[in-house]
């Protein structure tokens, strides 16, 4: 008997949470996992280029209960992005993989945040991938289900968006920051965002990119939850949030608007995978960086956009959060601006330990009263494109620091 009230004890205390099953383990997907606000899979699930392991995987998911779950289709279904491409299955051994989903819910009554890849246009199988999408489609009419399509794809006449309006529910360009969105639909629905443009001509020039308006897709009904969702939206209601597209533009640039009265989430859309030097030389020279909501250079716009307003949704009225997610961010802005092209210069792929010396060139940088110090470097997929920091805030005077 005590046994048995031990495990009810513990099994309502799980429902308390949310849970949360990446893409894969690339920065973009997994960096969640370390902000305190979900719960996660075992990392050993996650293998680099291999794939998760889909055993662990349904494993994990089967006996770890939550309020809520926001999850990667192709993850459990194909072992994530780039095995969803290539991987031999069949339509109705992939719908197979994807059951422990249902019977999650079946067991516990939490709500279902998920979300599939419309694959790229190279992509061996598309159709097979499409086929499992338009069946899902029936999962929609099930209570407490949020499903969306994102495209995995910023190739001009790309057929990804067309596919993916046809499967009868609601798609958006990117796919690695998907995870980081739907955590923010999870979390803070309701969210009042208001999108802005340095002008027109970059809303113009995003949409050809991207094949649709980043504004409206990313912040259209946010406050939409799963039919019957049951406990979300927890917590106070956040102030407003400015969502702004920053574009290449001729003279000086300007700051954020409404710096003072609104807090404001910058999407840098100047390159793909790299920000702008003169923006980030001017936020960092005016201190306009470290009052920041949140910032994001690492992506397409697409990815970008969407983990600008979800780091700047979900840490909205916590600083100590929002500190370590801009100094992530600023990680991956110098990454891709400086770490990145060194180590493409010096080292052939799959990359040696000594690519970990480009760390002894991280500058000094300070946000709001401390030093960002990156402690280390590692490459788990043993490529450049992306890299793990081991970083912490350290206050300029003693005291403890920030980091992970």
């Amino acid at each position: 008997m005590a046994r048995l009230w031990a495990l009810l004890v513990a099994w309502g205390l799980g429902l308390a949470q949310l849970l949360y099953l990446p893409l894969d383990d690339r920065p973009p997907n997994l960096a969640p996992c370390a902000w305190g606000v979900v719960l996660c899979p075992p990392r050993e699930a996650y293998r680099g280029p291999e794939g998760a392991d889909l055993e662990v995987l349904r494993a994990w998911l089967l006996a770890t209960p939550g309020w809520g779950l926001v999850a990667s289709l192709d993850a459990l279904a194909y072992g994530g992005l780039v095995q969803s491409r290539h991987l031999p299955l069949a339509p109705e051994d992939a719908l197979a993989r994807l059951a422990p989903l249902l019977a999650w819910k079946a067991r516990g009554g939490g709500a279902l945040y998920l979300f599939g890849v419309v694959p790229r246009w190279d992509a061996s199988r598309r159709e097979r991938n499409l086929r499992v999408l338009q069946a899902l489609a029936s999962w929609r009419s099930l209570r407490g289900v949020y499903l969306e399509a994102v495209w995995d794809d910023a190739l001009r006449n790309s057929p990804g968006p067309r596919e993916a309006r046809a499967l009868g529910y609601p798609a958006r360009p990117g796919a690695d920051e998907a995870g980081q969105v739907l955590l923010l639909r999870a979390l803070r629905p309701g969210l009042r965002v208001a999108v802005v443009y340095e002008n027109e001509a970059l809303r113009a020039r995003v949409t050809s990119l991207r094949g649709a308006s980043p504004g409206r897709d990313r912040g259209r009904g946010l406050g939409q939850r799963p039919r019957g969702g049951g406990a979300l939206g927890r917590g106070p209601r956040p102030r407003p949030l400015r969502l702004r597209g920053w574009g290449p533009e001729k003279g000086r640039p300007r700051p954020p608007p409404l710096m003072a009265r609104h807090p404001v989430a910058l999407a840098d859309l100047a390159r793909v995978n790299r920000g702008d030097p003169r923006l980030m030389a001017y936020l960092e020279g005016m201190g306009l960086y470290a009052r920041l909501a949140a910032y994001a250079a690492w992506g397409t716009p697409a990815n970008n956009l969407g983990s600008a307003l979800a780091q700047g949704g979900l840490f909205l009225e916590d600083r100590e959060g929002r500190l370590s997610r801009l100094a992530e961010a600023y990680f991956q802005y110098w990454w891709g601006e400086v770490g990145r092209p060194w180590v493409r210069a010096r080292f052939p792929e799959p990359l040696p330990e000594e690519a970990q010396a480009v760390a002894e060139g991280f500058p000094r940088v300070e946000l709001d009263g401390f030093w960002l110090d990156l402690r280390g470097l590692a490459f788990p997929w043993r490529r450049s494109f992306e890299a793990w920091p081991e970083l912490a805030l350290v206050p300029r005077r003693a005291g403890p620091a920030l980091g992970r």
